[in-house]
């Protein structure tokens, strides 16, 4: 199928071809016919494969047929996101595509001067993208209404219904007219988070476009088990011994990225790093010299996992394991985007192994990691286990394989060990065995005759030569003494 079948017309037609996309991507296939015919819709597809225009598209196409000029203050179109980088790289693309009919888009985002917001909000707006918080502002302090809105985009639907964002979604959607059309699109849906979205949602048309939480299968994925003192040193070993094209290092926390940045460059290695503690020109600056190959190195928060979208990025490295492993998906999702291949590197401690088996568990199957001691250098082969589906497939075979073939040995041990155990101790047995009988026949043949038995005591006792003892007269001796007290001792 092509563009102009899925309902698109002349100017969109011909931004799509000045970008060179020759045919739609399949979550572009499922989402744009529904879009265009007012359905609310429930899109899951993985990272990279084209999701913002699958309703980016849509929007500019209705925007070449709208008639009604723009209200003060208001705006028919709002996309919602959670990150400044991503709302940033939604503003582009809408520019991109929308260059024909140059629709005017206001970004509204925290980090940044709410002035130059608010003027551009005054004449009204065709589409506002933003974040919950910075939006909110702006409503409650009446530079911004929300009663003309018609549509609204979750994009990261997942992170958008997290219970840290839940609050700001639902003061926005209590301003918003339920007539409404609402779209969700993400690359991963938890079942809770599901269930939270049908508070927005009026009989949503599902769309599933790839398996629940199934990385990208041109991604070459790398998993070593080290020692969390040995990071760095092994980190230094990608970058020293490895053509690195371009790379994002995901840490946890701000602080470790700061850190993190200062010891590599201190070993010579040119990086930055981009966390929420940045202000926001200088996680743009940053990230436009990552784009544009002034920066190789990226290290990034996992706030940079949903709002990247660099071309040619080779190698995506797990600095530290993420907690959920859902964002595993998301931070890998950088690399291999648009049919190229890419790398994604993990360095997993001890203490990180409870959330590798976790993002496993998830993805289905093994990630083959390999033990590294310290003294070791890390190099990446050519090949690797986890190239293609068919190995996974076979992979997960062999491990439920393995299973049957250990509980199979496990009971035939355990009749060897029972066989070998019969054989040892039968003789010892048989002799217990005759030594019971035998005095249990003796008990049986005796049997014991009080009568008798106390007689044969008393006779014994007779006729023993032992003398008796005298009883000593303790009342003569007591009167003898008296007597000697008194004088009258006999002679």
């Amino acid at each position: 199928m092509d563009f102009d079948e899925l309902g698109l017309t002349g100017p969109i037609l011909k931004a799509i071809a000045s970008e060179n996309y020759d045919k739609p991507t399949p979550i572009q296939n499922a989402v744009i016919p529904k879009f265009l015919n007012n359905h609310d819709i429930v899109g899951i597809a993985q990272t990279g494969t084209g999701k913002t225009a699958a309703f980016v598209l849509p929007i500019l196409e209705r925007l070449i047929k709208k008639n009604k000029k723009n209200l003060p203050k208001s705006f028919p179109v709002l996309i919602l996101v959670p990150t400044r980088e991503l709302a940033m790289q939604i503003i582009d693309k809408i520019r991109t595509y929308g260059k024909i009919i140059r629709p005017k888009a206001v970004l509204i985002v925290g980090g940044a001067k709410p002035g130059p917001q608010i003027k551009s909000l005054k004449d009204g707006a065709d589409i506002v993208v933003a974040t919950p918080g910075r939006l909110l502002d702006h409503v409650k302090s009446k530079v911004a209404y929300l009663n003309n809105t018609n549509t609204v985009i979750l994009d990261e639907a997942d992170q958008m219904l997290d219970l840290g964002f839940m609050p700001s979604i639902k003061l926005i959607m209590s301003n918003i007219s339920k007539s409404k059309q609402a779209v969700l699109l993400s690359a991963t849906m938890p079942k809770a988070v599901r269930s939270l979205a049908n508070e927005f949602l009026n009989k949503p048309e599902e769309v599933n476009v790839a398996p629940t939480a199934k990385p990208i299968e041109l991604i070459d994925q790398r998993v070593f088990i080290v020692k969390r003192e040995a990071k760095l040193k092994f980190l230094k070993d990608i970058f020293d011994n490895h053509n690195i094209y371009r790379s994002i290092v995901f840490v946890r926390t701000k602080i470790g990225a700061n850190k993190l940045a200062t010891k590599l460059k201190t070993s010579g290695i040119d990086v930055d790093a981009i966390h929420g503690d940045k202000s926001q020109s200088q996680r743009t600056r940053t990230l436009k010299n990552f784009r544009i190959g002034k920066l190789n190195i990226l290290i990034a928060t996992d706030i940079a996992a949903r709002g990247i979208d660099v071309d040619n990025i080779s190698h995506i490295i797990n600095y530290d394991m993420p907690n959920e492993s859902e964002i595993y998906i998301h931070r890998i999702g950088r690399t291999a985007r648009a049919g190229k291949s890419g790398i994604a590197i993990s360095l997993c401690d001890v203490s990180e192994k409870r959330k590798l088996k976790s993002i496993e568990k998830l993805i289905g199957y093994s990630l083959y990691a390999k033990v590294l001691n310290s003294s070791e250098t890390l190099t990446l082969g050519n090949t690797n286990k986890n190239s293609t589906l068919k190995d996974k497939i076979n992979t997960k075979n062999e491990l439920n394989s393995n299973k049957v073939v250990k509980s199979t040995k496990k009971r035939n041990s355990a009749k060897l060990f029972s066989k070998k155990a019969k054989k040892r101790f039968a003789e010892k047995r048989k002799k217990r065995i005759q030594q019971d009988n035998h005095q249990s026949i003796e008990k049986l043949s005796t049997k014991p005759n009080k009568r008798k038995d106390k007689k044969l005591k008393n006779n014994s006792v007779k006729n023993s030569n032992l003398p008796f003892k005298k009883k000593s007269n303790k009342r003569k001796f007591s009167l003898n003494l008296d007597d000697a007290f008194h004088g009258k001792a006999h002679n």
